[in-house]
């Protein structure tokens, strides 16, 4: 059996470790707030974590508390162990040391996760992995435990790049539909009708069939939040900087994530985001 443990138990790490252990793997988690979670056993402390686990995943809020995390690690026995870097941080965290985690016998990769935490329960979540052929192959093996779509796409880093790429692309989709429904909205078209319309052609994507609920106020569930997703925004564009290029798409997605947190849906899904920009008009 595999040993697992997951560092950081917010809404996805604590996703992860739930779908590990239901998936048959023996799960310890850590969190720096000391945080438990219901059902998981935890550590007292991270050298706890790195002597129970032949694998250790991070799911952390930002670039500090990787970098944080990971020179905690550096400072104890790694050897033989892989550490998966799922949070959605810029690649230069982990790249600038991955030459230390080599020398302590470990290996590592990015494995950034595209969808939140009710698809990473069901196993049905993305997961781009960067990172050496031997490496990711590790990896692939372990996380076939929380996804059954999981890619290989590059050297250490890629992950992050392509989440940027994937998870962009949704927000400027987002961020498209709040530019034109207003249009609807004052043209008399009911919002359902465009959103079913579009949902069913060439212009639609499965993500909007999946959200339709949600964008209609049917489902109030939420699996991922504005204020997530706005910090994810953040992330993305010192990605696409750091390549010396620009994404005015991501920055207009930006700009109307900080106006629906001021008024008030920093915790509500995205899908928020259409009915905001229709009845907002």
């Amino acid at each position: 059996m595999e040993n697992i443990g997951v560092v950081g138990l917010g809404r996805m790490g604590s996703a992860i470790a739930r779908r590990m252990q239901a998936e048959g793997r023996n799960v310890i988690g850590w969190t720096r707030s000391g945080r438990p979670v219901e059902g998981i056993a935890m550590a007292p402390d991270i050298a706890r974590v790195v002597t129970h686990s032949d694998t250790i995943i991070l799911s952390l809020f930002d670039d500090t508390a990787v970098a944080e995390v990971l020179d905690m690690l550096l400072t104890l026995d790694l050897g033989g162990k892989q550490i998966i870097e799922t949070s959605t941080v810029v690649p230069t965290v982990l790249r600038d040391r991955i030459g230390q985690i080599k020398a302590t016998g470990a290996t590592a990769v990015d494995a950034p996760i595209s969808g939140g935490p009710e698809l990473v329960l069901a196993g049905a979540c993305g997961v781009f992995i960067g990172g050496d052929d031997a490496a990711a192959t590790r990896a692939q093996t372990t996380l076939g435990a929380i996804s059954n779509r999981i890619f290989h796409v590059g050297p250490l880093g890629a992950g992050l790049v392509m989440k940027t790429i994937n998870n962009g692309m949704i927000q400027c989709y987002f961020n498209g539909l709040g530019d034109l429904m207003p249009l609807a909205k004052r043209a008399g078209l009911p919002m359902e009708t465009a959103i079913q319309i579009l949902m069913g052609g060439p212009a639609g994507m499965p993500m909007l069939k999946d959200r339709m609920p949600k964008i209609l106020g049917e489902d109030p569930t939420v699996g991922f939040t504005v204020s997530a997703g706005h910090k994810d925004n953040q992330v993305f564009q010192r990605v696409v900087r750091s390549y010396g290029l620009e994404s005015p798409m991501l920055v207009a997605s930006g700009v109307r994530q900080r106006s629906a947190i001021t008024a008030g849906l920093g915790e509500a899904d995205p899908a928020a985001l259409v009915r905001f920009a229709y009845e907002g008009d």
